[in-house]
């Protein structure tokens, strides 16, 4: 009896097939507690108004690195960082450090041989090129390319240690001035990195992709608590008809972001009426006529995208921002990305302005005194674009190009370039735009001079007789051989390769070598025009001394 009950016990108390394994129930109920945090209102992080910002760069991020921080400072005490990222430039090698460093700070960036040797010589020690603030409260330091035989994952000494770790390198090459078939991708979200394809919390479809720009579907847990999804990584995978996957997750360096990251100046919520955005290299001795000029026709709001200057831009934005010229910088290290880096601007910009002009440093916008008398005086290009903030039909406003010469001269002008530089080519080339951001595809597709705008907008040219865009392309020869370095837009051709030599991105009769012709300061001059040096010297010139505002007083 006492064997019979006993087995009935057994079959009473044997575990069902058919449950749930309490280490199944453990990882359902984790999984479970997390989509709580992500969606519910108690977490102590604030929601707030929120903008996706997706980097997709021509070269993507290295694995991530921990690192500790050790100052002699801090005695016994060490501070830990971490190397979110590195990506491998053509020119250098970027480190994404996710502290803010003192720029004052000198680094050491330290090269590892391949070989996995113990011996000193297998380290090699070089100064960091630079170190420069990111999205706010990051930091990201440039080193030089490493030694023949050396790894990528480089540390950075005085204050680093580094952890092992080598590099993977992979881009994302979509074709030029056209869009590409979003169904090919994917778009991951997750909390951690995606170097072995896991931990990924979400799975969404792409909305749009061309050019380097591809933009994904929030999940539903970000858009209603975004505030809580802030530094999530992105990447994106190539699939088939089949939803079968084609690559694994491309490595990536892209996170969520809104537009709360960025450092606003002066902005009280209503929307400024015209902004600028422009992308520059070692242009700082250019940017105080540039701005000065165009804040008296109207511009309020600029946008600096900095692609790696070395010659104190930051020291001419703060002094002008002192002067209440509301300019902010932004460090956009991605090389041949000026597509890219337009399209984040232009979603930048949205919440700020309504219209938002894209030129260089060297194109100053001018309205003819003698051909449009209604038009000249103090904030005429905002009067401009205020004519169609409103308009049904029009998100673009073009105006025409004349290219400007060396003019006869062999040193840069002391005055500036709208004073000394005179002589221009009889035919225009090519356009600059201004366009209402919030009416743009939504691809963001653009090839530098527009953009590609929403279905039923258009574009309005603007007659030569109203206004043109003075562009001071053939400078002195000391100032135009810079672009022999490299060229912004990721679809050009840097100037050093045998490519395209008859496109008008390149200078005529020059081929790839920066050698100076005889008679450069004479090239490019057909037409002597005055227009604009006259105004200036008119409305910007000091009554008493005759000093021009961007001049540096020799007293």
């Amino acid at each position: 009896m006492d064997s019979e009950q006993r087995r009935k016990r057994k079959r009473i108390y044997k575990p069902n097939a058919n449950f749930f394994s309490v280490r199944s129930l453990t990882v359902c109920l984790s999984f479970f507690v997390f989509l709580l945090f992500i969606s519910s209102d108690r977490s102590p992080i604030r929601t707030g108004s929120f903008r996706p910002v997706l980097y997709v760069p021509a070269s993507l991020s290295l694995l991530p690195a921990r690192l500790a921080l050790t100052r002699d400072s801090f005695g016994a005490r060490s501070l830990s960082l971490i190397v979110e990222d590195r990506v491998l430039l053509p020119d250098h090698l970027l480190l994404i450090v996710s502290n803010k460093l003192r720029t004052s700070d000198n680094f050491l960036c330290v090269y590892y041989s391949l070989f996995n040797s113990s011996s000193s010589e297998d380290v090699v020690l070089k100064p960091a090129i630079s170190v420069d603030e990111y999205r706010g409260d990051k930091s990201i330091v440039r080193c030089q390319l490493p030694p023949m035989n050396f790894s990528t994952a480089v540390n950075l000494r005085r204050t680093w240690e580094v952890a092992e770790g080598d590099g993977l390198l992979r881009g994302l090459n979509l074709r030029p001035h056209e869009d590409s078939d979003t169904t090919q991708f994917r778009c991951h979200f997750s909390l951690t990195n995606f170097d072995k394809g896991e931990g990924f919390v979400f799975t969404t479809e792409a909305t749009a992709a061309a050019q380097e720009v591809l933009r994904c579907l929030l999940p539903r847990s970000v858009r209603r608590n975004p505030e809580k999804a802030m530094g999530i990584r992105v990447t994106v995978s190539r699939v088939d008809a089949d939803e079968n996957a084609i690559d694994g997750p491309l490595p990536s360096v892209a996170k969520v972001y809104g537009t709360k990251t960025y450092k606003r100046r002066s902005y009280s919520g209503k929307k400024y009426e015209l902004c600028a955005c422009t992308m520059l290299w070692n242009q700082a001795s250019f940017l105080r006529e540039w701005i000065v000029y165009h804040a008296w026709l109207g511009v309020e709001r600029w946008f600096i995208y900095d692609n790696n200057s070395d010659d104190e831009i930051q020291e001419v934005i703060d002094e002008l921002n002192l002067q209440n010229y509301n300019v902010s910088r932004h460090a956009w290290p991605w090389t041949k990305a000026q597509e890219a880096g337009f399209s984040h601007c232009a979603l930048r910009a949205r919440s700020e302005c309504k219209w938002l002009g894209f030129f260089d440093v060297d194109e100053f916008f001018f309205f003819p005194r003698h051909r449009a008398r209604d038009m000249q005086g103090q904030s005429s290009l905002r009067t401009l674009v205020a004519k169609y903030t409103n308009s049904p039909k029009y998100a673009e406003i073009r105006i025409i190009c004349h290219s400007f010469g060396p003019s006869g001269l062999t040193a840069a002008p002391s005055q500036g370039v709208t004073v000394g530089y005179t002589c221009r080519l009889q035919a225009p080339e090519r356009h600059k735009s201004i366009v209402r951001p919030e009416l743009l595809d939504a691809t963001l597709l653009n090839v530098v001079h527009h953009f590609r705008l929403q279905r039923g907008y258009r574009y309005l040219n603007v007659p030569e007789s109203k206004a043109v865009v003075n562009h001071y392309k053939y400078q002195v020869w000391d100032t135009f051989k810079t672009k022999f370095f490299r060229r912004v837009s990721t679809y050009v051709a840097n100037w050093q390769e045998d490519q395209n030599k008859g496109s008008k991105d390149r200078a005529p009769g020059l081929g790839t070598v920066a050698i100076e012709p005889p008679d450069w300061r004479l090239r490019f001059c057909e037409v002597w025009d005055t227009g604009l040096k006259d105004f200036v010297l008119a409305n910007f010139a000091d009554t008493a001394t005759g000093f021009l505002p961007w001049e540096r007083s020799p007293f």
